[in-house]
């Protein structure tokens, strides 16, 4: 696993030990970011999910400001943490250890809005229609913001959750990549 593009390209990531969490593989990584980016003049990221934290330190590599990385795993955490230091990005991190629900209303106190949030639960136990219900319901995603959610290839996501809409879908062999923003009616 590396880092794709951008500052840090070719720097690698570790991933987290056990067969506990799946991490992203790099040509679906880059296939995300060209749907979205591929670069950033700055923002907000959030890495719900967030595993080894290689999506978004890829994010910071690609030119965000800042990513919130929140994982209930402990193995994950400590992984993220190795990950940001080895990469000099810990001053534009921060790491929970929380479950993806209680990370949201935490971060709904705080008044957060992302301009990118990144979704990518273990395959077994996906609710993203909950989560992008969530999302919408607090206005947790700036006006321009993107939602990537990657998923199982049979798990179907509605093509509109509340106020947000499917603008981008590709599948890639067992990984299906959906892209949602904010419906402008």
């Amino acid at each position: 696993m590396r880092i794709v593009s951008g500052k840090l390209k070719g720097k690698s990531l570790k991933a987290v030990p056990g067969k506990s969490t799946r991490p992203t593989t790099d040509k679906v990584k880059e296939a995300i970011f060209n749907m979205i980016g591929p670069y950033f003049n700055g923002g907000l990221c959030l890495d719900l999910f967030a595993g080894s934290g290689g999506l978004g330190i890829e994010a910071l590599s690609r030119g965000t400001d800042k990513v919130l990385f929140i994982d209930r795993d402990g193995k994950a955490i400590q992984t993220i943490y190795e990950n940001l230091k080895q990469c000099n990005l810990e001053e534009q991190a921060e790491v929970y250890r929380n479950e993806s629900t209680r990370a949201l209303k935490a971060i709904i106190k705080r008044e957060l809005r992302f301009d990118y949030i990144f979704l990518d639960p273990p395959y077994a136990k996906q609710q993203l229609k909950e989560t992008l219900a969530l999302i919408d319901k607090h206005q947790l995603l700036k006006d321009e913001g993107v939602i990537v959610c990657e998923h199982s290839s049979d798990v179907q996501i509605p093509a509109q959750i509340e106020g947000l809409v499917r603008i981008k879908q590709e599948t890639y062999g067992i990984i299906t990549i959906s892209i949602y923003e904010k419906a402008h009616f």
